[in-house]
């Protein structure tokens, strides 16, 4: 039976948060907000082992106290961007990790996800050939801009949905899809779809959310606050 793995790339530096660290070390109730996206999974015993993968120099993990994490595991091989850091992270799992276990991708900016969506993609994914990932239908209108800022066009929302993580693939075949595809992608869904093939959708809702602007880290306190 394929194991499930999880996979946290932390080596960014979080620029549009306008903090002086990276912004996977912003305080969340006393503790890093990483910390709370790595326990989701902690607690889940169908999730073997956690991997976060730091950028090589990054100097904050140390300061922090990670002794309730028992599946936890660093590694210290980030890339410049985030497809190689995920690439480079499913290379240096190889020696615990066989190709067709499944890898749950999860962004170490989205504190809030529940176990309640974290059981949902484990189940609608469990005999998927491809794999797929939680995600929200878009609600809101949507606007393109013409470049200053005014209208330019209504972009209909019909069948589009926000990409949330975790994303979830098979190891080998995900390290395949990034490899081919280089850099360029912003996700790990789009690896995939780089290479032919067409990734679920797992329904997802807006408290899965990625901190992204300061305001965002308020609401992730009030969500994990309840």
């Amino acid at each position: 039976m394929p194991q499930h793995f999880s996979l946290l790339p932390a080596a960014g530096v979080g620029a549009r948060m306008g903090a002086g660290h990276p912004k996977q070390y912003l305080d969340i109730h006393g503790r890093p907000m990483i910390w709370h996206a790595i326990r989701a999974f902690e607690r889940h015993p169908a999730i073997k082992r956690v991997y976060v993968v730091l950028a090589a120099a990054d100097g904050w993990w140390v300061d922090y106290d990670w002794s309730a994490f028992a599946k936890l595991t660093v590694l210290r091989c980030g890339g410049a961007t985030r497809a190689e850091t995920v690439a480079n992270g499913l290379r240096e799992m190889r020696g615990e990790v066989g190709e067709s276990d499944w890898v749950l991708v999860h962004d170490a900016a989205r504190p809030c996800l529940s176990r309640m969506l974290l059981d949902k993609l484990l189940a609608e994914l469990a005999g998927d050939e491809v794999g797929g990932i939680l995600a929200a239908p878009v609600a809101d209108t949507l606007k393109r801009e013409d470049g200053g800022r005014r209208i330019a066009e209504t972009v209909s929302r019909e069948r589009l949905w926000g990409a949330q993580t975790p994303q979830m693939f098979r190891h080998g075949l995900l390290l395949q899809a990034l490899e081919q595809a280089g850099g360029a992608v912003t996700d790990e869904a789009s690896a995939l779809e780089f290479i032919g093939l067409a990734p679920r959708l797992v329904e997802s809702d807006l408290t899965n959310l990625k901190v992204t602007y300061p305001r965002d880290l308020e609401v992730a306190a009030w969500l994990l606050g309840k």
